[in-house]
């Protein structure tokens, strides 16, 4: 299968919230009648809270089989666990605390740690848990900033060059903060990797790094395009505002 970039724009931020639930149920369903596990790789953000409000509401948590998941996060703030600025704390009182998972299947990284040591031992387990090489992931959610990052591969970062690692430690000046990320060649090997981009104050940067001059030190979400996968774009239409090509 070679590499497939599609964008779908949706009315509202809850509708992609929706879809990307949509997506998780579908991939996990798919992945545990293939191979018995699904791993999956969640993000940070707002949108993300929305998508695991939806899988814990109506009929999707029984659609499930949690304790054949296996929870990694393509990104982590150097804070610990229970800081309200934590990606895996989102998601712990989202949606992991909402259900019944076995603690051995939920990876986080360990942000109140030195991020040098973080990123070591995060990778080492993407290796244990997850499955070629380099290690594939059946589905990595991830976002987009304002200025065009994803995960924590922020414009003019150490990080961004990085293809020999698959995890690494990348500080960033301009929030004078360090962090713990996915590297490119890690995010390009999964089966499936999904961006969720809501609001109209991500519209000038999603028109670039769609359909701009490539650039990924400006713009590093230019870099999603999976070796041998599928990238989807879930945009809503205030964020696709500015898009000139047909949807």
């Amino acid at each position: 299968m070679a590499h497939r970039t599609q964008v779908v724009v949706l009315p509202t931020k809850q509708d992609v919230a929706r879809r990307a639930a949509e997506m998780f149920v579908r991939a996990a369903h798919d992945a545990v009648e293939e191979k018995g596990v699904f791993t999956v790789a969640l993000s940070g953000g707002s949108t993300p809270v929305g998508m695991y409000e939806e899988l814990t509401s109506g009929n999707n948590a029984d659609r499930v089989e949690w304790e054949r998941v296996i929870f990694f996060w393509s990104d982590e703030r150097c804070v610990p666990p229970d800081d309200p600025e934590s990606n895996y704390g989102a998601a712990e009182r989202a949606l992991l605390s909402k259900l019944t998972i076995p603690e051995a299947n939920v990876h986080r990284m360990r942000g109140e740690i030195a991020p040098d040591e973080a990123a070591e031992e995060y990778e080492d387990a993407v290796r244990q848990w997850v499955p070629e090489e380099p290690p594939r992931f059946d589905l990595i959610y991830l976002g987009m900033g304002v200025d065009g990052h994803t995960a924590s591969l922020f414009p003019h970062t150490d990080a961004v060059g990085v293809t020999d690692r698959l995890v690494v430690a990348n500080h960033v000046p301009k929030l004078n903060a360090d962090r713990i990320s996915f590297t490119s060649t890690l995010i390009n090997a999964a089966a499936q990797v999904v961006v969720l981009v809501t609001g109209s104050e991500k519209a000038p940067a999603l028109k670039q790094v769609l359909e701009g001059e490539r650039a990924p030190e400006e713009y590093p979400a230019q870099l999603i395009h999976p070796t041998n996968g599928t990238a989807l774009w879930l945009v809503d239409s205030d964020a696709a505002r500015d898009l000139t090509s047909e949807r």
